[in-house]
């Protein structure tokens, strides 16, 4: 698993949204956009997630900063995702983990003495111009949003 790091490029990639819908990088260039990586939908922590950078929206917007979350989920499960907790933002299915792998997150876990590959819970703040300019790896999940505005405010 290498992952990308700050002042690498960020990969070009389009996946189905919420409504099935594809969804392109590309689409958000003149903006920052934190492509956040969550294990699955609806569970406790990415709930808490989720309702985190929910409830910033409007202070991440001044900073022009866009939200998508990917998630192994498939297409189906999001919308649900988005509804049960008025989710303001865009949840991207990567099913195949195809970008997960091009992020370097997807890889070896390990949850209540099971081992399994799957996603790591790591944000990607990325330029206007496409590059990765931060990587978000130390945080817990209900901090996330916080984690994010203070390094966006200094």
């Amino acid at each position: 698993m290498q992952r990308l790091k700050a002042g690498d490029k960020s990969p070009d990639f389009s996946l189905p949204n919420q409504d099935n819908e594809p969804c392109a990088i590309k689409q958000f260039s003149g903006k920052k956009v934190l492509v956040y990586f969550y294990p699955k939908a609806m569970t406790p922590g990415c709930t808490v997630q989720a309702q985190g950078l929910r409830d910033t929206k409007d202070e991440l917007a001044k900073h022009n900063v866009i939200v998508l979350g990917i998630s192994p989920d498939p297409v189906k499960r999001l919308p649900k995702f988005i509804e049960r907790d008025n989710l303001n933002f865009t949840l991207l299915s990567d099913e195949d983990h195809a970008v997960a792998d091009q992020f370097g997150v997807w890889g070896p876990k390990k949850f209540m003495g099971r081992e399994f590959d799957g996603i790591h819970r790591i944000s990607f703040l990325i330029d206007e111009n496409g590059n990765i300019e931060h990587v978000f790896d130390k945080f817990k999940t209900k901090d996330h949003h916080q984690v994010v505005l203070d390094y966006l405010n200094q």
